[in-house]
């Protein structure tokens, strides 16, 4: 015991540098950066070694933080913990919880032992978190309160161990829980604090290539979609791309307000920020606008990850009522050099709400409307685009915030470990992205219905999404594969481009290009109350006003667009549509709904 003791310290001492892994060779060639193995295990020795008593996390207006240190001690003992309850190998942990620091607690203490974390979207239902729970065959969930209440009925049809996520409590079986207030306050084992079992964590310690994840980007019973992910998969897209896109100083303020149970959040907006020593705030509330500005004033975050739906929201409220209702302005803009200067002062201001201090500021998730990353790119707005999936982990493509690294319309250069072809590219250099790298899956948890389909005999995935790259590497996202429609005479329409030149319409908020009747039909989403101030009328008439705008907007966008692809029709669509918990709408469901009104 006592040299097991002795060897601890000693490996506590040594500094895991940054230096010491990239001169480290390995068989595949690949070359480390900020790791020195690519395991859960070596993430959190080695930010523990490097950073210690630096604060890692921190929750807004909370007083309460957690150092590199400290969490390193709580990941042990929770794994340790783990074990102790007879955990195996390969076995299944679920996490169903808002963002928070016991949620990278409960993820790492599980995959340093060799387990498999199972993250659950907060945003998913109790039907399509029971159906992962069954899917995965998970045997323990961390919960927090919230969706404790959401999903505790599916706890009476299975045997599933419970832990209490706000405290990292395990609540035994016995103990009987009625009302929400009995989950909060329910006694049980706290196992952050659970006794260390060195010995049995380094018999534990993972593979590279070992499972670390399965994560859903479907939760119904009948079409569950279980990406697995390796420890390689997720570490080595994080590591490869530390110091790419940005030089992120070690103690740089991160304003977490992403869900981590998604990837792009998981890798980009934590693993890889988290390599580099930086102090994550997490808002501790949905990031609504009465929350989310407060904090950035007092976060001055360095590094924010964010979908586009934000910063569209930003730049139609605060910039373009600016840009097209300032008569002085819209002319400034006419000449080169004075309109440079407006959009970079317009940017100034956009950039001193979001606390003055931001350095990247990373979309993603989704694509960037056109309109918004023209602005941005003028404004020299500290932007940065990446392209990925949930299935490469998520990164294939991407660009940092320097004016250099982009190209509006594209979003940027294919990573260095991948692969990227284009299949079957029509007459305009339009085809299917392929990719292969170490990144990208090992497959679809026991669906091998569907890894037949996306692997290519010479084992690369396909993305499902329609690209185009340009001489100098740039790639271009033209739009889904399923997404594509097939014009009357053959031709290839992408709906995307058709929705981009609809949003930049005067009191647009969204729009959805489906097809319909052997034609393009534009469901239209209207901001009522603009239309309603602008055009100074009450609510009631501006809705009836916007049936005529939308029905309007018909010719004045069909001027703009090839006869193949104009629009047939244009309706209001009154209700948001729905989305993924990316902010994507999801566009599978309005064709099927047109069907099912005229059936009725």
């Amino acid at each position: 015991m006592s040299n097991g003791k002795k060897e601890n310290k000693k490996e506590k001492k040594t500094k895991i540098s940054s230096r010491m892994c990239r001169k480290i060779r390995r068989k595949d060639a690949l070359k480390m950066k900020f790791m020195s193995e690519y395991t859960f295990r070596n993430f959190y020795e080695v930010i523990e070694s490097r950073f210690g008593k630096r604060v890692m996390y921190r929750t807004f207006r909370s007083d309460e933080s957690l150092t590199y240190s400290a969490f390193a001690k709580e990941v042990r003992a929770a794994a340790s913990y783990l074990l102790h309850l007879g955990y195996e190998k390969g076995d299944r942990i679920a996490i169903m919880a808002e963002s928070c620091p016991n949620w990278m607690v409960a993820y790492v203490a599980a995959t340093s032992v060799s387990l498999v974390s199972v993250p659950i979207l907060p945003d998913f239902s109790l039907l399509e978190a029971e159906g992962i729970i069954k899917h995965s065959g998970a045997r323990g969930i961390f919960l927090n309160q919230k969706q404790y209440t959401k999903i505790h009925g599916a706890f009476e049809k299975m045997e599933i161990d419970l832990f209490r996520i706000e405290d990292l409590f395990h609540i035994p079986a016995n103990i009987a829980i009625e009302t929400d207030k009995d989950f909060i306050s329910s006694p049980g084992i706290a196992i952050a604090s659970y006794k260390v079992d060195q010995k049995r964590l380094d018999e534990m310690r993972p593979e590279e290539s070992d499972l670390a994840s399965i994560i859903y980007t479907s939760g119904t019973t009948g079409s569950s979609k279980g990406v697995m992910l390796s420890h390689i998969n997720i570490l080595r897209c994080a590591d490869l791309n530390t110091d790419v896109y940005v030089h992120v100083k070690r103690g740089a303020r991160v304003l977490s307000i992403l869900p981590m149970s998604h990837v792009y959040e998981f890798t980009i907006g934590q693993v890889l920020t988290l390599l580099q020593g930086v102090e994550i705030t997490f808002l501790g509330k949905p990031p609504a606008v009465s929350v989310l500005l407060p904090a950035l004033a007092e976060v001055r975050p360095h590094v924010m990850l964010t979908v586009p739906l934000l910063i569209e929201k930003v730049y139609r409220a605060a910039v373009l009522p600016v840009l097209k209702e300032n008569e002085k302005i819209r002319k400034m803009l006419g000449y080169p050099v004075i309109g440079s200067f407006v959009y970079r002062v317009i940017g100034k201001k956009i950039e001193s709400t979001f606390g003055h201090h931001l350095k990247f500021f990373g979309i993603g998730g989704a694509p960037l409307d056109s309109e918004v990353e023209y602005f941005l790119y003028r404004a020299r707005f500290p932007y940065a685009i990446g392209y990925g999936l949930t299935e490469t982990s998520p990164l294939i493509a991407g660009c940092g915030p320097k004016k250099r690294m982009h190209k509006p319309g594209f979003v940027g250069k294919v990573v260095a470990d991948d692969t990227v072809i284009l299949d079957e590219k029509n007459e305009e250099g339009v085809g299917e992205i392929l990719v292969k790298g170490v990144n990208v899956m090992s497959g679809y948890y026991e669906r091998d219905d569907l890894n037949s389909e996306v692997f290519t005999k010479d084992g690369y995935f396909r993305t499902g999404d329609l690209g185009y790259m340009d001489k100098s590497g740039f790639l271009s996202i033209r739009g889904r594969v399923k997404t594509m429609i097939l014009g009357p005479a053959g031709e290839n329409i992408y709906p995307e481009p058709i929705e981009s030149l609809i949003n930049a319409q005067e009191f647009v908020e969204e729009s959805l290009v489906v097809p319909s009747d052997g034609g393009l039909l534009a469901l239209i989403k209207i901001d009522i109350e603009l239309m309603s101030k602008k055009l100074k009328i009450d609510i009631s008439a501006a809705r009836k006003e916007a049936e005529k705008y939308v029905k309007e907007l018909r010719k004045t966008v069909n001027a703009q667009l090839s006869s193949y692809s104009r629009l047939s029709d244009t309706e209001l669509q009154s209700e948001p549509f729905e989305r993924t918990p990316t902010q994507k709408i999801k566009r599978f469901l309005y064709p099927k709904k047109k069907k099912d009104e005229k059936k009725q």
